[in-house]
């Protein structure tokens, strides 16, 4: 393992943390690792990491779901604090500079002509008007206030859709992630347990966000698409 460090998730007001191996929980965090389990150091979920105090099994359960400890470590992992080094960082906002870019590419237009937005103009675009991409947001809850600091000197227009996304209690931490990713406006939980959510993102990305959920919940969701 290389250097190590802490990833810290708090719910419920209950902290719970994992010891993991800092690339490879970069790795994980941009999409390049899969496998949750081969990030951590220590296969154990703590309270407090550096005082070695472990977290107790009921509050993990409550929390989670399960004690199981890949789904416990991946939605740390997701939803958590991920310490990264400046060289990580420096790369991680190369990387979404290009998803913002590529996201607006795809899903936007002149108005004047109706003709797509070529990537290169968006990205001088975005230098004259010296937008700043946070590295640790989720590109697609970024593009919208993006979007508006750029047709100030470009004409642009973008379509986005909204979504309300009813997930069953038993994939709400499965799903949790995702509805973040794709850009989580609001949340409700409702009296059985449900997680009831708007969601919005790029038009061009509808098909992406339903398979994603339907296959995380086994085609249990519902989704409603809101004008």
């Amino acid at each position: 393992m290389g250097k190590t460090g802490i990833v810290k998730y708090s719910k419920n007001g209950e902290s719970f943390e994992i010891i993991v191996d800092s690339e490879m929980a970069y790795e994980f965090v941009t999409g390049k690792r899969t496998d949750p389990v081969s990030v951590l150091d220590v296969e154990e979920v703590f309270k407090d990491a550096k005082k070695g105090e472990r977290q107790s099994e009921d509050r993990i359960k409550k929390a989670f779901g399960t004690t199981e400890i890949a789904k416990v470590a991946e939605a740390i992992l997701k939803n958590g604090d991920v310490p990264i080094t400046t060289e990580q960082r420096n790369r991680l906002l190369d990387e979404k500079k290009k998803q913002v870019i590529d996201i607006i590419a795809k899903n936007a237009i002149d108005p004047r002509t109706n003709a797509p937005m070529p990537p290169l103009r968006i990205e001088n675009a975005m230098a004259e008007t010296r937008i700043s991409i946070d590295p640790f947001k989720n590109a697609n809850s970024q593009i919208e206030a993006i979007v508006k600091k750029l047709s100030v000197v470009l004409p642009i227009k973008f379509a986005v859709a909204k979504v309300e996304v009813t997930i069953p209690p038993e994939y709400t931490n499965r799903c949790y992630g995702t509805l973040k990713q794709f850009g989580l406006k609001s949340e409700q939980w409702l009296p059985n347990g449900s997680l009831q959510a708007i969601v919005e993102f790029p038009a061009g990305m509808q098909s992406d966000f339903y398979l994603r959920i339907s296959n995380a919940t086994q085609g249990k969701a519902t989704t409603k698409l809101i004008n």
